[in-house]
């Protein structure tokens, strides 16, 4: 009998026997198009849970899914014996596989409460409170204490009128909301190492249910969090300082002390040779931090992957290099045109994203990444394919093969509390969808275009579909041409565009022509072409990897964790 055990939901349940042609909107992220990775919370959740002496367990009900058509969540959910049921809500992609998770497990064990936690939860909890199968929703950011008081509460089996940020339904039905008090200053309680991950995986003889993402086991890349909140006001973007206050009531970003960050970093890498991801820009805090942070973490020669809000100075990137050689650079100026950049909160110049490029690259940066995106305030058709001409400035003055340009579209729907969502009329933005359930509606649309939450002033649904794979085309070609992948991907690439160009123009005849039950027999005769334009569609996923070895653990380390060793050397 567990304690509490995480739930993690695909982003459509019954994915699997749908067919929806998800396009280009998961191939900049580790995960599926069902969005099969899990969030750092839980595994935040998980060790603070157990220091208190509770049983949890995690169940990534999605990543199995993905990996074995034979494996059958709902006979896992019926086998699963626990006090509680925790699941994430933190992606609002997830708005129909969570709630139809929460909804089976309800059937199978009745009188087990379900809990629900994230930034989508968050800002819909008055109306998710209201499904039968939901219990508690935790608000906020941070959710370590109030788990852990809502948990002694269902023990003991008393009403939690003392829990911070929780939403709840008492055995009459009526809704609570207890207020959001509990928003910690700083992130020095928190347990980030995985250590409690891996002896769970040992107690549990269970491997592939803690495993983040579906092809985790292949690329162990993990994080190290260095911040909740955020100093940038990104218009599109639910973690910034804007949203923070409306979602979780943050008025300032809460830290990891660098000395502690460093050490985080540290015990990852004993763990795994793919590269530790150090969530936040490390300015954020100021220099100090960053420089306290440096010399903390001096002499890790694991990979790490840092990212940059704003361009650097060479300076800065000197102490970077000199305190963790094999970095890598991820950098996101959204757009090569200033004034879209501005209407996206970034006001700084190309010629400082150019000098960031060219800092980094001279000091030794493994790779430098660059992201682009489609669908922005301020942007038209004729702008988001000039950013691939500003692609390929930046590749014939940096032509080493370290830099690496990408492009996605911003999909599939606007993030709630952003000022994008918030303010979507002064934003230039048109919504679709406003409640939890107009979200989970829209999930079972049959192609990506339709499923987006949004159009913008300068771009309906067809043209962003059709700027977004002409924009994915054009860069791919690029790439080939600076070698930066080979012939023959980029010809696969290619392929795939202009596979699921066909099949976006036969899914829309369709629809026209066909009423619901034909439209959907007709999507399931097309599911073997749509499953295999599904993933890597403008890029191949393999892109954002870095080599790891043919062994990507460090088997030896990971015994050790098992066993319960500590303070073992790099």
């Amino acid at each position: 009998m567990y304690d509490l055990v995480f739930l993690h939901a695909p982003s459509v349940y019954d994915f699997r026997q749908r067919a929806t042609l998800w396009g280009p909107i998961s191939d900049l992220v580790p995960s599926t198009p069902v969005f099969d990775m899990y969030p750092i919370g839980f595994a935040t959740l998980m060790a603070y849970l157990q220091q208190q002496g509770f049983q949890v367990r995690i169940a990534n009900l999605a990543a199995r899914m993905v990996r074995s058509a034979r494996f059958e969540p709902e006979k896992l959910l019926a086998s699963i014996e626990t006090r509680a049921f925790g699941i994430d809500l933190h992606w609002l992609p997830h708005a129909h596989g969570a709630l139809e998770v929460a909804r089976l497990a309800k059937a199978h064990h009745p009188d087990t409460p379900i809990i629900f936690g994230g930034y989508s939860a968050t800002y819909f909890h008055t109306e998710l409170i209201r499904y039968p199968y939901v219990d508690y929703v935790l608000r906020g950011d941070s959710s370590e204490e109030p788990l852990e008081r809502l948990m002694q509460h269902i023990v003991a089996g008393t009403a939690p009128t003392d829990v911070p940020n929780l939403t709840w339904k008492d055995r009459q039905g009526e809704v609570h909301v207890n207020a959001l008090t509990y928003i910690p200053e700083s992130l020095d309680h928190l347990t980030l190492d995985y250590h409690p991950l891996v002896r769970a995986v040992v107690r549990d003889r269970d491997l592939l249910n803690y495993a983040p993402f579906s092809h985790w086991l292949e690329y162990p890349i993990m994080a190290a969090l260095s911040v909740k909140g955020c100093t940038q006001n990104c218009t599109i973007c639910g973690g910034s300082a804007f949203a923070a206050r409306c979602l979780s009531g943050r008025q300032r970003p809460a830290y990891r002390a660098p000395e502690k960050l460093a050490e985080d970093v540290r015990r990852v890498g004993r763990l795994s040779r793919a590269p530790v991801f150090i969530l936040g820009d490390l300015r954020q805090a100021g220099m100090d931090y960053a420089q306290r942070f440096f010399r903390a973490v001096q002499g890790f020669d694991g990979t790490a992957i840092v990212e940059f809000f704003y361009p650097v100075e060479r300076a800065y990137v000197e102490e970077l290099a000199a305190a963790l050689p094999n970095f890598l650079v991820e950098f996101s100026p959204e757009s090569h045109d200033p004034a879209v950049r501005r209407a996206s909160g970034k006001g700084y110049s190309n010629q400082g994203i150019e000098e960031t490029i060219a800092a980094c690259l001279d000091v030794g940066a493994r790779r430098f990444d660059l992201f682009f995106m489609i669908g922005l305030s301020q942007q038209t058709p004729e702008s988001a394919l000039q950013t691939v001409d500003y692609c390929r400035t930046l590749l014939t003055r940096f032509n080493d093969g370290r830099l690496i340009p990408f492009t996605s579209p911003l999909a599939p729907f606007l993030d709630p509390g952003s000022r994008a969502y918030e303010q979507a009329d002064d934003c230039g933005y048109l919504r679709h969808a406003t409640t939890l359930d107009d979200h989970r509606r829209l999930l079972l649309q049959p192609t990506w275009k339709h499923i987006l939450s949004y159009e913008t002033r300068w771009m309906n649904r067809d043209t962003l579909a059709e700027v977004t794979y002409e924009a994915g085309l054009r860069l791919n070609r690029l790439k080939r041409e600076f070698g930066l992948v080979s012939p023959a991907r980029a010809q696969e690439t290619e392929a795939r565009i202009t596979e699921a160009r066909a099949l976006m123009r036969e899914i829309e005849d369709l629809r026209t022509r066909l009423d619901e039950e034909a439209l959907a027999r007709a999507l399931i005769a097309l599911k073997p072409r749509i499953d295999a334009a599904n993933t890597s569609t403008v890029c191949d996923k393999s892109e954002l990897d870095v080599q790891v070895g043919w062994m990507p653990f460090k088997v030896l380390n990971l015994a050790r964790v098992a066993l319960g060793e500590t303070g073992f050397s790099q």
